[in-house]
């Protein structure tokens, strides 16, 4: 790999890193909003997570191409949001 190529692997890698991060602070604080009282706030953060939840998607495939790029394992991604449904047992 050239230098230039290799400085657009760190770079992609880079930008990838930092749109993960934002993306993991803002799923915390739509979950944050969906303890609101208020009903439009709680259906904003509703909201939002759906589409943070397209973002993450998107960002998996970039981390796979960067892997291949890079031949780097993708990073392990604890900020996953994973969908939860809950039953009542009566």
């Amino acid at each position: 790999m050239t230098q230039k190529e290799q400085q657009l692997t760190e770079l992609l890698t880079l930008t990838s890193r930092s749109i993960t991060h934002m993306t993991a602070a803002m799923t915390a604080l739509s979950f944050d909003l969906l303890r609101s009282n208020d009903p439009g706030v709680r259906s904003a953060g509703t909201r939002m997570i759906s589409r943070l939840e397209a973002v993450s998607k998107e960002l998996d495939q970039q981390w796979a191409l960067i892997s291949e790029l890079t031949g780097v394992p993708e990073p392990t991604r604890a900020d996953a949001v994973e969908e939860v449904q809950l039953h009542s047992a009566s």
